[in-house]
């Protein structure tokens, strides 16, 4: 059965590792080229955008596809709705496989807004020190602030991205513990965290962190996804697969 598998993400790495472990699938990772370094795959894999909607249609029945599993990044909006709009217009079946988002806890000091480009007024006319981790590709919202001292950590350099007097950059690749991050956010004195709200494990010690130390969080929320069938765990992925694998050739036989 040949898969393809929109990925990026640490889920999508676990069901890349048991689709190779499973002759049952043939599958095909997709990412979408942003990383110059992506960590290598077990599974055959390409890089680079489809052409929009139509264009992923078209590669989809070229390729003989049978079923396509979304498990790309809570925020990569585009990719979603253009999967979505592919695998209705072949009738596919398509899952996302999505973390769900971080719930506020007791002791969180949260300032929810709707997007990146909200979150740097939010910070406020006062200069603060900002622990930014909201991606390379975003950080061009808070050329607005310039008044305010930035930690900006990225797995990309951040190059000409956002240029502003007091910036510092770290490059760095999750996961990350609650107990480095509070050393970081300690050792750069830092005032308030700015993050997506992305669910998952591999980056929510900052979230932790912050918490621990009564720093208040300027976070993103989740935008939202198109409405399709949806899992939270790799292993609830492959068992979705396996159904349709199952349907497919009962109707064959």
């Amino acid at each position: 059965m040949r898969i393809l598998l929109l990925g990026g993400t640490t889920e999508a790495s676990g069901l890349a590792r048991r689709l190779a472990a499973n002759p049952d699938f043939r599958p095909i990772l997709s990412l979408a080229g942003r990383t110059a370094s992506p960590a290598a795959a077990p599974i055959e894999t390409r890089i680079g955008g489809f052409g929009g909607a139509e264009g992923l249609a078209a590669w989809l029945a070229a390729e003989g596809v049978a079923a396509v599993v979304d498990a790309t990044h809570p925020f990569a909006q585009v990719i979603s709705r253009n999967a979505a709009a592919a695998c209705a217009a072949l009738g596919l079946p398509l899952l996302a496989l999505r973390r769900a988002p971080w719930p506020a806890r007791a002791g969180d000091r949260w300032q929810e807004v709707e997007s990146v480009a909200a979150a740097a007024p939010a910070l406020g006319e006062m200069p603060r020190r900002v622990f930014l981790t909201v991606g390379r590709l975003e950080l061009a919202a808070f050329a607005a602030a310039p008044h305010h001292a930035y930690l900006v950590r990225t797995i990309e350099p951040v190059g000409d991205a956002l240029a502003l007097p007091d910036l510092a950059v770290i490059e760095a690749r999750g996961p990350f513990s609650e107990e480095a991050e509070r050393d970081l956010m300690r050792r750069h004195r830092i005032d308030v965290l700015v993050t997506k709200n992305s669910g998952g494990t591999a980056t929510y010690g900052k979230v932790a962190a912050a918490r621990a130390l009564g720093l208040p969080v300027v976070i993103v929320r989740q935008p939202e996804a198109p409405a399709t069938a949806r899992v939270e765990r790799p292993e609830e992925a492959l068992a979705w697969l396996a159904a349709h694998r199952a349907a497919s050739t009962r109707r064959l036989v």
